[in-house]
């Protein structure tokens, strides 16, 4: 049976926006400040054959991991599946992120048989482990990260298991909450079998499973030409990740990238072994770094399916840091290792596509998660959040500045939603000067936000990177800023955080994080002057940086250029 292309693309386009409807009934349906305003959650479509078919664009470590999720997660269930049934997880070695990540598939059955699947993945602010928010910057093990959820049928015939309801919601710090936003979950669901029945009503079953597997075929076609006009040959790249968590040690990951014709293949031999801090990454983390960067460096109009991932052949020794083994805890592997993968696959491919790769953008998530009990009402609170930072240089045009970059596409949590639930009190929110790396085109600056607690007491716990090893530049271009996370208490004494680390707050301390910036682009001695004035009468820049990193005199009693003193400065340091 063959298929106009008209069907096939209008078929391609319902199922897009069926993801991106669930999307938007998950978002407005949930309880938690977490999911419903950063938007923390991620939505998709399957084939009968457990093929990705479409997803929406929601969160990239989510996404590069979802087929591997629902393809192990459903094992167990083969033939055991009714109509009205949702399978529910987060066992991070079957599901591919980590704990807070609750996947939940529902099989779409049409006269009795399963014909396509709809998944989501969100991320709650708490399932249990040693820490509020589930983010222990300290972990040593899985057990302490929160609770392991194995696949089990959640929703049967249409109803949530009481039972299992009840083991889960009992080892969580915010019940209602947790239940709330699980409902959220079925309800976006539920609009995604909602959304395909109606094309087989419209097109009937085989014609919906015919526009499928075109639309994959035609995803690989276009992928294989990508790949096809990358130069042969192998190019490798490593970078660190600063510390373990239980240690300061630094841990590598390397990456060898090889061209054949029309495929990839991408090696991670060489990465440093698993460690027993909370870094390490489980495989669907590193698959979705490759599939993140290779959409960056492709065509983006390509549609993102199952078929996107044939031309490429991805390498992970067991046993390591991109690949561990259980009971080795993960929950930052999730957030900041991921976030390092990607920084050595650009690494790796600006020696193959050098226009298209930009400068390492800040390179962590800024992972806080801070929780206790409320005085008000006697319950228990949690809160979690990432914050933006400054994104790489690119060539022709600068970074962009405070935005969630690379393996995170959430929002920054407003202020006003924050103050409205938590016994917390903004003192600031500002873009962070000279933060962004000097270039011809230079990065994103990040941001300082800070917050006073008004609850007795709290455990925070903050999951970081690059406060040690800098975001880098490309070409000339230089470093972001690094990161800085302090405490300041109410008798002025400032207290110096470790990039990852859980310790104990209380009322009146002030809580300051200063998020790195992207690296720069390019010789900064190349920049247009009018350009970094720019920069600095929007506060981005400094004059005695401007100075300093560009060469620029600028008079600040009139805000304008010293031309000659601009090019004095440019020809001495020419010379």
């Amino acid at each position: 049976m063959s298929l106009d292309s008209i069907t096939v693309e209008v078929v391609k386009g319902a199922l897009t926006y069926a993801a991106e409807e669930m999307g938007i009934v998950l978002r407005n349906s949930a309880y938690s400040p977490n999911i419903k305003e950063r938007m923390d959650f991620s939505c998709t479509l399957f084939d009968h054959k457990k093929r990705l078919a479409a997803q929406a664009e929601h969160i990239p470590v989510h996404l590069g991991s979802m087929q591997l999720a629902v393809q192990k997660g459903l094992e167990k269930f083969k033939g055991k599946l009714e109509d009205g049934d949702m399978i529910l997880f987060n066992d991070p070695y079957i599901s591919g992120t980590h704990l807070p990540d609750l996947t939940l598939i529902c099989p779409i059955f049409h006269e009795h048989r399963i014909i396509a699947y709809s998944a989501n993945k969100a991320h709650h602010s708490d399932v249990g482990g040693k820490a509020p928010g589930s983010m222990a910057g300290d972990a040593t093990e899985i057990y302490q990260e929160g609770i392991i959820i194995p696949p089990v049928k959640f929703v049967k015939r249409e109803s949530i298991d009481e039972e299992i309801a009840s083991i889960l919601l009992s080892n969580v710090r915010t019940p209602e909450i947790r239940l709330g936003d699980l409902r959220a979950q079925m309800a976006a669901n539920l609009l995604g079998k909602k959304r395909v029945l109606e094309l087989v009503d419209r097109y009937g079953v085989e014609t919906l499973h015919k526009a499928m597997e075109e639309i994959m075929n035609y995803s690989e076609r276009r992928m294989r030409i990508e790949v096809s006009k990358m130069p042969r040959g192998s190019y490798s790249a490593e970078d660190y990740l600063e510390n373990t968590g239980t240690s300061n040690k630094k841990v590598k990951i390397k990456v060898t990238i090889t061209i054949k014709k029309n495929q990839l293949i991408i090696d991670y031999t060489g990465t440093d072994k698993q460690v027993n801090g909370p870094v390490n990454a489980v495989l669907g983390v590193t698959l979705s770094g490759v599939y993140y960067v290779l959409r960056c460096l492709t065509d983006p109009t390509i549609p993102m399916n199952d078929g996107c991932y044939r031309p490429v052949e991805i390498r992970v020794p067991e046993g390591t840091l991109m690949n561990p083994t259980s009971p080795a805890p993960v929950a930052g592997g999730n957030v900041e290792t991921s976030q390092r993968n990607v920084d050595v696959l650009l690494k790796a491919f600006a020696q193959i596509l050098p226009e298209k790769v930009c400068a390492a953008c800040q390179g962590t998530m800024n992972n806080i998660a801070v929780g206790g009990m409320n005085p008000e009402n006697g319950k228990h609170w949690t809160f979690y959040e990432t914050i933006a930072g400054g994104f790489g240089g690119r060539r022709g045009i600068d970074g962009v500045d405070a935005i969630h970059t690379h393996m995170t596409n959430t929002m920054n949590t407003p202020v006003e939603a924050i103050e409205t639930v938590y016994p917390i009190r903004f003192l600031k929110y500002e873009l962070r000067e000279n933060s962004g790396g000097a270039g011809k085109w230079r990065g994103g600056v990040g941001l300082e936000r800070s917050w006073m607690l008004l609850a007795s007491s709290a455990t925070l716990s903050v999951l970081a990177e690059r406060t040690e090893i800098s975001p880098w530049g490309l070409y000339g271009g230089k470093s972001g800023a690094k990161g800085e996370y302090y405490i300041i208490k109410p008798n002025g004494k400032r207290i110096k955080l470790k990039s990852k680390c859980t310790v104990k707050v209380e009322k009146g301390d002030i809580f300051v994080v200063k998020t790195p910036g992207g690296g720069g682009y390019g010789n900064p001695m190349e920049r247009e002057p009018k350009l970094v004035l720019h920069d600095v009468l929007n506060g981005l820049v400094s004059l005695v940086t401007a100075k300093k990193d560009y060469g620029v005199a600028i008079n600040s009693d009139t805000m304008k250029i010293d031309w000659k003193s601009t090019q004095l400065v440019r020809a001495k340091q020419k010379t």
